[in-house]
């Protein structure tokens, strides 16, 4: 699977890494807890569906290096959104 989304995802906090691999599999990672939430993903335009492994399924869209997904939002990991999420945090 090549798409335009495929890497690292993170909030401004960092508290949340969601790496988003070429296969079509994620691996979300919380705190110090590696591999929190793993599953499946597949993109469509902008669109983002997740399939854990658990059977829990959700969804995100794609605005740019911005991801929103589950009330949180993602940035690609060293973009310049990224850089001004940090820079803005209090």
């Amino acid at each position: 699977m090549e798409n335009d989304y495929v890497g690292l995802w993170v909030t401004a906090d960092n508290h949340i890494r969601q790496e988003l691999r070429p296969d079509g599999r994620y691996d979300e990672a919380r705190g110090r807890r590696a591999s929190a939430y793993t599953g499946a993903y597949q993109i469509d335009g902008t669109h983002i569906d997740y399939q854990d492994d658990t059977g829990f399924a959700a969804d995100g869209e794609f605005d740019g290096d911005v991801l929103h997904h589950g009330g949180y939002v993602f940035y690609r990991e060293g973009s310049l959104a990224h850089r001004s999420a940090i820079a803005g945090r209090p």
